[in-house]
């Protein structure tokens, strides 16, 4: 394993993901240190649509255009000629609604997408200018290829977001589509079509230098200097610490972990940094049921299995079914993709079929008629095999608690509490995913809302400064993404606004 440290002289490095990409490196000496302003984790829409920022991109509001918020357009033209991210995000945001807990997050939408929950298509209100003297130097550390988890998917699916809400900034969706001689169904894209797009996305704004892809993160801490080599904790580990050590503050942080080389090989680094970006996204870890013959080798966890849960079923002797856990999309492309290869399924999941909570039931039927055509199933077959979806058994409120090594699953019936015995051939376990934090001191509980539960995107997010995304409990770390429970594309956007605009503040205070 060979070893090098990154940190002030710009050279190039060449890896399984991106060759040539800019770097810096730091004196072996270590007497002088040049750190990089920001270090990404992550290279996801997050990290991406951040990189886009930080390399001088500025939204502007465009001459002549009305935005149908009065009240918006009047704030808007009162700051004509000066950047959206100069301004006050606060007093921008201040009496707007959507579809999102973060209001930089509805700004953001608002003045891309103008009424978009209403339906109608209205132009954005921004144009786009590229300053480079604005360019802010940044490095994107991430483990797969461009585009993060959305290669991780199986392609054929369709997103749940129409394909106009998974584009990025000054970079139409259906433009590229146009291109491509491709076409949206039911104005929604393939999960193929958006990881190409988002690839396609860095390479078009010029953004891959700022990219290194095939690089686990390792551990991030605080480095006071270069004569002190004494580990400091990156994060306040006390649970239930209110609010960073403020003598942390003026501390570097040092990222370490290792690239894969082409040659198979890793090359460790250490990375210094004065600010770091969490955007890893939560779908590196797997939700587990934690019984009993989980780690069976028939058993699978991530929808990049569904298609080997299916050959290995093809590839059986015996005619039992594929059993598929959880009640969410994830499950129901899986449930999509079985029945598209003839495969039996059995469903279980925990919740009521007419659950409100239940994803099935918010979605409008005609926008998403696969999904309505699973939840059909899951009503009108329960707990009988005999019935208008041939080779389909629904199994709601049951509780998976066991498998054993000959194929079977042990449910509980969550009603009558007994127990029953299912045959199966292969499982899907598809119950959610965790984020991967482990580079963290504590996986990053620190910086949770509730320090005392794992961070997780929807139950305990990392909690963060609302117009700045900076962490509550740590000074100069931030947060985007499904990591503080923006999950849409559309949303997530915000995030890097609020994180461009708190940097450049930072700069002119300092």
């Amino acid at each position: 394993m060979h070893s090098s440290c990154l940190g002030a002289r710009p050279q190039q490095i060449e890896n399984s993901g991106i060759i040539g990409s800019s770097v810096w490196t730091m004196d072996q000496t270590m007497k002088e240190l040049t750190p990089i302003p920001v270090v990404i984790i992550g290279n996801g829409p997050s990290a991406i649509c951040l990189s886009f920022f930080l390399s001088g991109y500025r939204p502007y509001f465009k001459e002549s255009s009305v935005h149908p918020n009065p009240i918006l357009q009047r704030k808007l033209e009162a700051n004509r000629g000066k950047s959206i991210v100069n301004q006050d995000l606060q007093f921008l945001s201040e009496g707007l609604e959507g579809r999102s807990h973060s209001p930089v997050g509805i700004l953001f939408d608002s003045l891309l997408r103008p009424d978009a929950d209403l339906g109608v298509s209205v132009d954005s209100v921004l144009s786009w200018r590229l300053e480079p003297d604005q360019y802010i130097p940044h490095l994107a550390l991430g483990k797969g290829p461009l585009g993060g988890a959305w290669h991780s998917i199986e392609g054929s699916v369709f997103t749940l977001s129409l394909g106009d809400w998974m584009e990025l900034p000054d970079l139409p969706f259906r433009d590229w589509m146009r291109d491509k001689r491709r076409c949206l169904r039911n104005d929604r894209a393939t999960t193929a079509d958006i990881a190409q797009y988002y690839q396609h996305y860095v390479h078009a704004k010029g953004l891959q230098g700022n990219f290194v892809c095939g690089t686990v993160v390792t551990s991030v801490r605080r480095f006071s200097g270069p004569s002190d080599r004494e580990e400091e904790p990156c994060m306040a580990q006390a649970a239930g610490a209110q609010t960073a050590d403020t003598s942390t503050r003026a501390g570097l942080f040092e990222v370490s972990g290792y690239s894969q080389m082409k040659d198979g090989s890793k090359e460790t680094f250490c990375i210094y940094a004065e600010n770091i970006v969490l955007a890893t996204g939560t779908y590196d870890s797997p939700a587990r049921l934690g019984v009993d013959g989980e780690d069976l080798p028939f058993i699978y966890h991530t929808t990049s299995d569904v298609e080997t849960a299916i050959r290995e079923h093809r590839r059986g002797t015996s005619s039992d079914p594929i059993l598929v856990v959880g009640a969410g999309l994830t499950a129901a492309d899986a449930i999509i993709a079985a029945r598209h290869s003839n495969a039996p399924v059995v469903h279980v999941f925990r919740r009521e079929v007419n659950d409100p909570s239940l994803i099935f039931n918010q979605l409008p039927k005609v926008m998403y008629p696969e999904y309505h055509k699973v939840h059909q199933m899951m009503v009108r077959q329960v707990c009988v095999s005999t019935g208008p979806y041939d080779d389909y058994l629904s199994l709601p409120r049951h509780q998976v608690i066991g498998f054993t090594p000959d194929s079977k699953c042990i449910l509980r019936d969550l009603e009558s509490r007994e127990n029953r015995i299912v045959n199966f051939s292969t499982a899907l376990v598809l119950i959610g995913s965790d984020p991967n934090l482990t580079f963290l001191p504590d996986c990053g509980r620190s910086l949770a809302v509730n320090v005392g539960m794992p961070v997780h995107a929807k139950r305990n997010p990392i909690e963060v400064e609302c117009y700045t995304y900076e962490c509550v409990q740590e000074s100069g770390v931030y947060a985007l993404g499904p990591l503080v429970a923006d999950n849409f594309v559309r949303f997530l956007q915000g995030g890097a606004l609020a994180v461009i605009s708190a940097l450049l503040k930072d700069r002119a205070d300092a």
